[in-house]
């Protein structure tokens, strides 16, 4: 049977943290305490700029870019009945910041410039936007969700038992201050009276302390920062369905079973020190699940694949049957239909362990028949359904495309762990060493009548350098005749491939380097020809 763990990963400079369900990983959550990220902290906040054309304000949270507030965010300030109804977004289980239903008054009612508030990060800062706030604050717990600005109960819609969900909303209505609200989780369904009312009091005492440190200290200022990576994901995922948490460090893994111990004393024995030899993700086949997720070419067991390509606002998914040829007795259509619906599943799973979020388009492969693009949406839809970020999916065109939108909280894995190539720039492709080889041998025509000397000396990239002195000799030869110089080429090891120089120069200019920008020559030692 396949086993669902939490695997932890925290002896070196980073903490990675791997949900596996059902043998598959399918979240992976990196934190660097240089980055550590800041969704749910609480801040006191001023606000900097007000946007009347946007209806938004940027708020100075004391972070190295200033926070983005929507006038839809703004809960209501004191003086109103606290007991109006709100729009909440329920996830699965748990509950996003609310907003006041209905349009929300001009943001220039709402706040002015200098004016302190107090908010909470609803979306790290991503790529060079700065992190989205709201005053609607939730405090999440094990059992609950506590929200001070909203006078509401929620039940997960997990808990199907009517009894279950009675009970429950007694006991939080009893608890819950005036004007105030709570969201009931999924795993409450299984705690007893006492669990729940001290999840409840924990955060209520959390709360009065956040209230207490705002009178006293100016903004911007951290008022309380959320659990930490490792202690969060426990707190979010241990359940009766998971067999446990592994973790390779004794320091945290004391440090998970006493947070255990006081918060879910029923699953204290689900923690456990991994001690063998090889390194823990390795154990798990974490590691090679890493690399897979960060390639742009996806193999699916048929023998199909799923091209990613990740854009700013849009990331593309194409599906190729690849080496897969149906097998017998099949007719095209069903082969096709097969491979989309196998891809369909690997998409979503794809798309969670990456965490690409915002507009999403997949190219599935042409369907004929309106049934089998039918039966391909279906299956996205129940794959779609273990993700906790909210996705919204278009059905199937004629074409075989589906759009759909995925929230983003923080960046995707791939933004996370790699950087732009510095060979490519991130264009992924870099000029041929033929096509540099033209483009210095025009350089020369261009400027031939500038460069001062009786020769002229190119520097280039061994493998640019090679083709000049070899299969394209012929060209360099008939740039001499036509220039009536000498042409010397020479090699530089450390030269990128589209990097170039040309000796001597015109006033005013110097050689060219790659990208087409002038650099300075270099003095390096060269091989000439």
């Amino acid at each position: 049977m396949a086993q669902s763990v939490i695997v932890v990963n925290a002896d070196g400079p980073e903490k990675r943290v791997a949900l596996i369900e059902n043998g598959i990983l399918s979240e992976l959550y990196v934190e660097r305490e240089r980055a550590r990220g800041t969704v749910g902290n609480v801040y006191k906040g001023r606000v900097l700029r007000v946007l009347p054309g946007m209806q938004a304000a940027f708020v100075d949270i004391g972070e190295e870019k200033a926070a983005f507030l929507y006038a839809g965010d703004i809960a209501k300030t004191k003086g109103g009945s606290g007991d109006e109804e709100e729009k909440l977004r329920v996830s699965k289980d748990g509950v996003s910041p609310p907003r006041r239903s209905g349009k929300p008054a001009p943001i220039a009612e709402l706040v002015k410039p200098g004016q302190e508030i107090l908010v909470q990060v609803v979306k790290d800062p991503i790529s060079n936007k700065g992190a989205r706030i709201t005053s609607y604050v939730s405090l999440p717990g094990r059992n609950v969700v506590f929200m001070p600005t909203v006078s509401h109960i929620g039940i997960s819609r997990r808990i199907a038992k009517e009894r279950d969900r009675r009970r429950l909303r007694k006991l939080v209505d009893q608890m819950r201050p005036k004007g105030a609200g709570f969201i009931v989780r999924t795993v409450a369904e299984n705690a007893t009276n006492g669990q729940v009312r001290a999840d409840m009091d924990y955060l209520l005492r959390l709360w009065a302390n956040i209230k207490a440190n705002e009178r006293i200290h100016r903004a911007p200022v951290m008022l309380y920062r959320d659990l930490d990576l490792t202690l969060r994901v426990v707190r979010d995922n241990l359940s009766p369905d998971l067999d446990r948490v592994i973790c390779d460090d004794r320091v945290q893994h004391d440090r998970l079973k006493r947070f255990v111990e006081t918060f879910m004393p029923d699953y204290a024995d689900k923690i456990e020190l991994y001690q063998r030899g090889e390194p823990i993700f390795d154990g798990y086949g974490i590691e090679l699940e890493i690399d897979r997720a960060l390639e742009r070419k996806v193999g699916l067991k048929s023998g199909g694949s799923l091209i990613f390509d990740q854009g700013e606002a849009l990331t593309a998914v194409d599906v190729n049957t690849g080496k897969f040829v149906g097998s017998k007795g099949r007719t095209l259509e069903e082969t096709i239909t097969q491979t989309n619906l196998e891809a369909a599943e690997e998409v979503a799973d794809q798309l969670r362990l990456r965490n690409v979020g915002g507009l999403i388009i997949i190219d599935f492969i042409d369907m004929d028949k309106e049934s089998n693009r039918r039966k391909v949406y279906r299956k996205l839809q129940d794959a779609l359904r273990k993700d906790r970020a909210k996705a919204h999916i278009t059905k199937i065109s004629e074409m075989g495309l589906v759009e759909m939108s995925r929230k983003r909280t923080r960046e995707s894995l791939g933004r996370m762990l790699t950087a732009t190539c510095k060979q490519c720039n991130g264009k992924g492709y870099t000029k041929s060493p033929s096509t540099v080889a033209y483009e210095i041998l025009r350089e020369i025509r261009r400027d031939a009548a500038h460069i001062t000397g009786e020769n002229i000396a190119v520097y280039a990239n061994p493998e640019v350098a090679e083709l000049m002195r070899g299969a394209e000799s012929m060209a360099v030869d008939d740039t001499v005749k036509r220039v009536h110089r000498a042409i010397e080429i020479h090699s530089r090891k450390n030269f990128h491939v589209e990097q170039f120089e040309v000796k001597g120069k015109q006033p005013g200019k110097g050689p060219r380097k790659k990208d087409g920008k002038r650099a300075e020559a270099s003095e390096d030692a060269s091989a000439s020809a």
